[in-house]
């Protein structure tokens, strides 16, 4: 019974690993002792995060970047991993985009560039590394896949995104299909519907321009169940769950963060609904 969340020694990837929720996952594997890589397609970010992670927590922290929209990117970025690393313990699929537009106006650039992210992405990525993924699984040590895909995928959106919550519903549909094909291989398949963590996306979702030191997270959270929006810690903590031996009997689930629930008071029956992404 020891151990059971342990990821120590464990080589992680992590797409859109730069900023965000990508970067807080990060630092919850490389503060618990395991060798992450990061990628985004801004590569100053990219090498800058990686440099700033692997200074403040002690730990092995890598940049790759490539555009995880097109299977040019993907390609060339397993080639690099594969000739650094002989095997992958955890694939994070966290690169995401989203577009804002009314509804008259939506582009057809807007629907593919987050479809392309957002669901293409993942499926190729996993299938090309899946070399890498199946090295050093067995069944009682299988390899991990994280999808992290949105409350906008369960919940119907506040915002003119219109192809941001479809590509996550389809993460999400995606991350059960994957999963009931992958155990045989064992390799175990999970993902995470976050709701509002103080990220980038999310400040410029609500109007704030990106500017997450200035954004109001504390009138963000108000509505959520903690009363607050998420931390770095509670991303991390789910992650790092979801790729360790205590994860070894869940496959195929996607966990809301927070959960969706109906909240009773005395003035009757009152739903509470998270559209952040």
């Amino acid at each position: 019974m020891k151990n059971l969340f342990s990821v120590e020694g464990k080589v992680v990837v992590v797409t859109g690993g730069s900023r965000g929720i990508g970067e807080m996952i990060a630092a919850g594997y490389l503060a618990n002792g395991a060798k992450v890589y990061i990628t985004s397609r801004k590569a100053t970010v990219c090498d800058a995060t990686a440099q700033r992670l692997a200074e403040t927590w002690g730990s092995e922290c890598f940049s790759i970047p490539a555009d995880m929209a097109t299977l040019e990117g993907i390609e060339g970025f397993v080639s690099e991993l594969s000739r650094k690393e002989s095997h992958v313990d955890v694939l994070v699929n966290n690169a995401g985009v989203a577009w804002g537009a009314p509804l008259e106006e939506f582009p057809e650039v807007g629907w593919d560039k987050v479809m392309d992210t957002n669901v293409k992405g993942v499926f190729f990525l996993t299938q090309k590394l899946l070399p890498l993924l199946e090295q050093n699984a067995a069944h009682d040590a299988p390899s991990h896949i994280i999808n992290v895909g949105s409350i906008d995928g369960i919940k119907t959106p506040i915002f003119d995104n219109f192809s941001y919550g479809p590509s996550k519903a389809a993460v999400h549909h995606l991350t059960r299909v994957l999963a009931a094909h992958l155990i045989k291989r064992n390799i175990i398949v999970n993902g995470i519907a976050p709701g509002p963590f103080p990220t980038y996306m999310l400040s410029a979702g609500v109007g704030a321009g990106g500017d997450t030191e200035n954004t109001d997270w504390d009138a963000l959270g108000k509505s959520n169940p903690r009363g607050r929006v998420g931390s770095p810690e509670d991303i991390a903590g789910l992650a790092i769950f979801l790729s360790s031996r205590a994860c070894g009997f869940t496959v195929g689930d996607v966990i809301e963060k927070p959960r969706h629930f109906v909240h009773i008071d005395e003035l009757g029956l009152h739903e509470l609904v998270w559209a952040w992404g």
